[in-house]
């Protein structure tokens, strides 16, 4: 638990720090395009002046300052345009010729685009008649104004990148560790677990042969066996244990037996199989265990009321399907995806681990699928394992 909340702490903190980065990258952007931008109108305004002193000018008049002001855009695409929105002269645009008109015309369309969108600056040229002559000198951004107003959106979705590919280490990282921690506690448990089933073997040995008429000794046998299948069960993990063809009718009959005899007899049950035998490739005792695992939680959901336990198997095709129903008091919307979290319990005892394995051992290791068909609260839940009949060629290389 204080990994997750480690985990959950570090991603919040990677979000808020994106968000905090693009923020102030927008910010800083917008101060900087709208300065960019005031400068580049102001320079149009020169520009603009710098064509009326043009047209202005006589033989006495000195054009050399005028001729290196409009010579030093080389960065703004301008077209100046006449009372009539006819082009008169155009700087910075790449004209494409399409063979219906000339250079000028294709300036002044797109001068008057300008225009409309509000980029311009009226020039009067000629104040000493009725109708005084302008110049309209119509400007778009600069390429680089326009990449500065990219920017931005870049670096956002860089900065986003960043934060996925680190989340992604992240819960890689946990979940290298959570193998490490499982592999770990699995086999320590079926160490310590060895030395005092030998022992319990040896005295039910020495109790037989003192009391053969006693009638729990086989019940006591019967347990140590359990324990046996237990440590043998912990030992596997981490391993690479083959699964091979086995009988799910044989692993089903376990499971009930193992319950009936362990649980109340308001608790009932059933047992769907198909009339012939379901041959699977499973490792017979992991899988096992997956079942005991989802009817012992059915039985805690009944909470000492009562009620039937459903293990339905069917057929289709290459597929097996396995339903473990109850009903229970039923798991509520909100945890429905939560069940399957290490750490994850709705009990007052226990570590939230036995749903966590049961995925593992379902999914990274005989390749199938669980997950929670349906919940109702009040009426009950229904897990479902699907299993592929035919192992894949894959499976042997891998472990869990």
């Amino acid at each position: 638990m204080v990994w997750t909340d480690r985990i959950r702490q570090v991603k919040i903190l990677l979000v808020v720090m994106a968000i905090v980065i693009a923020v102030a990258s927008l910010v800083v952007s917008h101060l900087l395009t709208r300065d960019l931008a005031r400068e580049e109108h102001t320079k149009m305004e020169v520009w603009g002046e710098a064509m009326r002193a043009l047209n202005h000018a006589d033989e006495n008049t000195d054009l050399s300052l005028v001729l290196k002001v409009i010579d030093e855009n080389n960065t703004i695409p301008v077209v100046v345009l006449d009372d009539n929105d006819n082009a008169q002269f155009y700087r910075n645009i790449n004209i494409k010729h399409d063979g219906t008109a000339d250079s000028l015309a294709l300036a002044a369309e797109k001068g008057r685009q300008w225009k409309q969108a509000g980029q311009v600056i009226p020039i009067q040229i000629d104040d000493n008649t009725a109708q005084p002559t302008h110049i309209y000198v119509c400007y778009d951004d600069s390429v680089m104004l326009k990449r500065l107003q990219t920017y931005p959106m870049v670096q956002l979705g860089v900065v986003m990148i960043f934060v996925v590919v680190a989340i992604f280490a992240l819960l890689t990282s946990k979940r290298a560790e959570q193998n490490k921690v499982w592999v770990g506690l699995s086999k320590e448990t079926a160490h310590q677990l060895g030395t005092p089933i030998s022992s319990l073997m040896a005295w039910t040995e020495v109790l037989k042969e003192n009391y053969p008429a006693d009638t729990l000794l086989p019940e006591m046998e019967k347990d140590v066996q359990r324990l046996q299948l237990i440590a043998e069960r912990f030992s596997k993990i981490g391993s690479l244990p083959t699964p091979t063809p086995s009988s799910l009718n044989e692993v089903m009959h376990h499971v009930v037996d193992y319950m009936n005899r362990r649980t109340s007899s308001k608790v009932e049950m059933r047992m769907e199989m198909p009339d012939h035998d379901v041959i699977v490739p499973l490792n017979a005792s992991l899988f096992e265990w997956v079942i005991e695992n989802l009817s012992k939680n059915a039985v805690d959901a009944m909470g000492g009321e009562g009620g039937t336990i459903t293990l339905h198997v069917e057929q289709h095709d290459n597929k097996t399907i396995i339903d473990v129903s109850d009903t229970g008091k039923g798991i509520p919307k909100k945890d429905v995806k939560n069940v399957f979290r290490p750490g994850f319990t709705t009990k007052k005892r226990g570590w939230g681990l036995g749903l966590s394995l049961a995925k593992r051992i379902v999914e990274e290791y005989h390749h199938g699928k669980i997950y929670v068909r349906q919940s109702e609260v009040g009426k009950g839940t229904t897990f479902r394992i699907e299993l592929e009949t035919t192992l894949p060629r894959h499976a042997h290389a891998r472990g869990y």
